[in-house]
């Protein structure tokens, strides 16, 4: 039995983590707030630009605002990033690999579809996946578990034939909440960021569905979410 994948879309389909934190920071200069963006989005990274901004601000803002706020980050990010997306190297040769190999693949991010389309239809990659999960797909995004579970269900594969590629701690502790393995891709992060992935890469180079069955047999169960981390405030947004 091959798992089904799972792929998280920012700083794993590319490695656009840099690019996201320059668009908060400049929105964070218009704000007269003095939060630093690379330092907010170590330990946020995964969640909805909305959930996300919640945390900057010491009283509640309207959820309307925050939808403006968002929408004036996703242009910046948008701008940014323009001429500089790539498909996260040795990406679209493992992708074809797992395909070969009889992998089921899912993209689950929570993007909503114009954002998804931005990465993946302008890099080709959407031919690689049998289903695409985003925002639009589940009531709660991350770090709750739907995003994975959903398109889990929709592969027709257990939470525990999945395994989920993750960059952010969040997204690894949802596939954690949900049953499902994780390889991190250390795009932003370092493997000691992380709790207990069967992998830590920090791209798809020399990456294959062979190895990833190796790693596997090294952790034949899935780990259980650190409570520590999931009793953060950040984590019942």
């Amino acid at each position: 039995m091959f798992p089904a994948l799972i792929f998280d879309m920012d700083g794993v389909l590319v490695d656009n983590t840099p690019y996201q934190a320059r668009a908060f920071q400049l929105l964070f200069r218009d704000l007269g707030l003095t939060t630093n963006a690379r330092q907010l989005l170590q330990r946020l990274n995964g969640m909805p630009a909305t959930n996300i901004l919640k945390t900057v601000f010491h009283n509640p803002i309207p959820d309307k605002q925050l939808k403006e706020y968002a929408s004036q980050r996703e242009f910046l990010y948008r701008t940014l990033y323009w001429n500089k997306r790539r498909a996260m190297p040795g990406l679209v040769a493992f992708l074809e690999a797992a395909r070969a190999a009889g992998h089921k693949i899912a993209l689950g991010t929570g993007s909503p579809p114009e954002t998804i389309s931005y990465i993946i239809d302008h890099l080709d990659l959407r031919r690689y996946f049998d289903v695409v999960i985003g925002k639009a797909d589940v009531a709660k995004g991350k770090p709750h578990a739907d995003t994975f579970a959903v398109a889990a269900a929709k592969l027709g594969a257990r939470p525990a034939d999945c395994i989920v590629f993750e960059d952010a701690v969040l997204g690894e502790q949802a596939a954690y909440k949900v049953g499902m393995r994780v390889v991190a891709v250390g795009s932003s992060l370092k493997e000691k960021d992380f709790q207990n992935p069967c992998a830590y890469i920090k791209n798809f180079t020399g990456f294959s569905p062979e190895r990833l069955q190796e790693l596997l047999k090294t952790q034949p169960q899935v780990p259980k979410p650190d409570k520590q981390r999931a009793q953060r405030k950040y984590m019942n947004l």
